[in-house]
């Protein structure tokens, strides 16, 4: 099977999911650093920049899942609807 993407639907992927891992933490009441902390980072920059997918940064898995026991949800509830 092919399967056919663009590299601007991945780009859409991963600022979606930027999108929504802030939309929680702003739920939360938990700032940038907070978040980072919590996961285990001394800097904000990785948040910072994933939420925006700035220089392309983004959340791996690892981070994904870290994130997903923080606010306890699903992992599902951090990725785009198709």
């Amino acid at each position: 099977m092919d399967a056919k993407f663009t590299k601007n639907e991945v780009d859409e992927f991963y600022m979606q999911i930027g999108k929504k891992v802030k939309e929680y933490r702003i739920k939360n009441n938990m700032t940038q650093l907070e978040l980072s902390y919590a996961m285990g980072y001394k800097s904000v920059s990785l948040v910072s920049a994933a939420e925006l997918y700035k220089n392309k940064k983004h959340f791996n898995l690892e981070h994904i899942y870290k994130i997903s026991k923080i606010f306890n949800i699903e992992i599902s509830e951090l990725l785009p609807k198709k």
